[in-house]
């Protein structure tokens, strides 16, 4: 079994006293694991940074093996990762959830290039935290837990939503909250794609997205937690409006 492609490093672990398992996110493979052999060496192990753009071939005997791979470096992100301490959390945070949450060896093409278009945005401070909070959408989306917003699951207006279901994941009117206005979430207008980039409407995005990853997708995988990645990102956001 032989297969080339490129991809995004996600992790890289020691393994014996050489080699290291790598694990990447492909186009075509989806998440795949590996060994790659003299991985510890003075040679690769720079090379096998998180973020690291990647020329692959994977070969095993059996499609169902680990297997081996040889990599070649296409580009690294981890010169600017290391220089902005929010940069370098944003990369842990995606490449922590897509290990977390995309199924091995599955492929979800969408997902892969807006990750990578992503990751190439990483040190413009300016654009990263929309184009992440934007990111997470869509990866509740591709995997089955995308949200409604389009108009009120109570009385179907289109106009005044301010709340999103935390068991439907539907956006709720003002008139429609009712009684119910403290068990809901914020739907801040980020969230729909309105009005401007507001650093804190982002914040509170994030405690819905971060809500439907935890309490549902992340539920729905056994109820492990997150990865700790996520938090940190949203905290050092957070901290530095």
């Amino acid at each position: 079994m032989e297969w080339r492609d490129q991809g995004i490093l996600l992790s890289s672990r020691r393994h014996g006293e050489t080699s290291a398992i790598i694990e990447v996110f492909t186009p075509t493979q989806g998440r795949h694991a590996g060994v790659v052999r003299g991985g510890t060496s003075r040679k690769i192990a720079p090379v096998l940074q998180p973020g690291a753009q990647l020329d692959l071939v994977w070969r095993a005997r059996l499609e169902d093996h680990i297997g081996s791979f040889t990599v070649e470096p296409v580009r690294s992100r981890a010169a600017v990762a290391m220089g902005d301490r929010l940069a370098l959390a944003g990369l842990n945070a995606v490449t922590g959830l897509i290990g977390f949450c995309v199924p091995e060896r599955e492929v979800h093409l969408p997902l892969y290039h807006r990750t990578e278009a992503l990751l190439d945005l990483l040190g413009q401070s300016d654009v990263w935290p929309l184009a992440y909070l934007q990111w997470e959408i869509s990866l509740l989306e591709e995997l089955g837990y995308g949200l409604d917003l389009s108009s009120c699951a109570v009385t179907g207006a289109t106009d005044d939503l301010a709340y999103v279901s935390p068991k439907s994941g539907r956006a709720v009117s003002r008139i429609g909250a009712g009684e119910w206005v403290d068990r809901l979430l914020p739907l801040p207008d980020v969230l729909r794609g309105l009005g401007g980039a507001d650093d804190a409407e982002i914040v509170q995005a994030f405690r819905t997205t971060g809500y439907f990853l935890s309490e549902h997708l992340a539920a729905d995988l056994g109820g492990k937690p997150l990865p700790q990645a996520r938090a940190r990102f949203v905290e050092a956001f957070s901290r530095s409006l």
